[in-house]
């Protein structure tokens, strides 16, 4: 596996630039306490996501986010630094979901993301399948949550 940059900006990516066996890491977003409890307090209201008092004597020690908040800015980076903005047609789904350590209220979080298949689609030819392993990395580089995602990314008009 090599670890690479694009050669392609996200207004003139498609499925051709995805290749099997590339690295990219990017992306840098700051973990918000406000925000964690703001998320936590509309989607999973559980003690060590909206009150830092009780997440003390928690099994955590601390707050901490929700897992589904730490998806959603593993999200904002691959929309902001992999996804084409002009060939993404979404995301069947992903496989093999881990939140592998706490994410905290002061972490930066990154993305690493291998490229391990680019299918192309036998039953619409302007497309293909590019399968990737996520990590959501912390400021340390320790993998706080990990994933297998499939991107639906349409090929490169001729």
């Amino acid at each position: 596996m090599s670890s690479s940059a694009f050669l392609t900006s996200a207004d003139d990516r498609y499925f051709e630039d995805y290749v099997v066996g590339d690295v990219h890491r990017f992306g840098r977003i700051a973990v918000e306490e406000a925000e964690v409890i703001s998320f936590a307090r509309q989607f999973d209201p559980q003690p060590f996501h909206i009150d830092p008092d009780a997440a003390r004597e928690g099994p955590f020690g601390g707050l901490i986010a929700s897992g589904w908040h730490t998806a959603g800015l593993m999200m904002r980076l691959l929309t902001d630094h992999f996804l084409s903005s002009v060939a993404s047609y979404g995301s069947p789904g992903i496989d093999e979901l881990r939140w592998l350590r706490p994410v905290r209220p002061g972490d930066a979080l990154s993305l690493r993301v291998t490229i391990r298949e680019a299918i192309p689609s036998r039953s619409k030819p302007d497309r293909g399948m590019v399968r990737c392993f996520i990590e959501v990395l912390d400021q340390t580089g320790a993998v706080a949550m990990s994933l297998v995602a499939m991107v639906l990314v349409g090929r490169r008009p001729a």
